[in-house]
């Protein structure tokens, strides 16, 4: 099975049906659920999705999605060796670089799904955007 981490902008395309990209988002979960491929996150992603939807949601309703979400992902550790990592690591964007070595640290998550692929230039797993990812899996069907 395809283990692989979903960055929070495709998490925030489907919760927001941020067209065109909440299709390729609800594709992408839908896997997840169906364990077709088995989704991971970050409690960084948890914490940047729990802000920004709480900007147009209550408390309540906020927590109701991110459980449900939870359902059908796991979350990565993220520990000291790893913030160590992502500092020293030349990455750009520091939240990747936590998101990117949380990925690597768990060894067997192969592929980033983001569409923020620019972002993980320094990455050693795989990178693609949903819409690619999903033409390789229909591929293989």
């Amino acid at each position: 099975m395809n283990k692989v981490l979903i960055d929070t902008d495709v998490i925030l395309d489907f919760f927001f049906d941020r067209q065109p990209f909440s299709d390729d988002a609800a594709k992408v979960l839908s896997f997840c659920e169906l364990n077709r491929i088995r989704g991971f996150v970050t409690p960084v992603i948890i914490s940047n999705i729990y802000y920004i939807l709480r900007q147009t949601a209550k408390h309540e309703k906020v927590i109701e999605k991110i459980s449900q979400l939870l359902k059908i992902i796991d979350v990565l550790v993220i520990d000291k060796t790893i913030v160590l990592q992502a500092l020293d690591s030349g990455f750009i964007d520091f939240e990747d670089a936590l998101q990117n070595f949380a990925a690597e640290k768990a060894g067997d998550v192969g592929l980033i799904i983001t569409r923020n692929i620019r972002d993980y230039k320094k990455s050693n797993l795989g990178v693609m955007t949903p819409a690619d990812f999903l033409k390789l899996k229909d591929i293989e069907i």
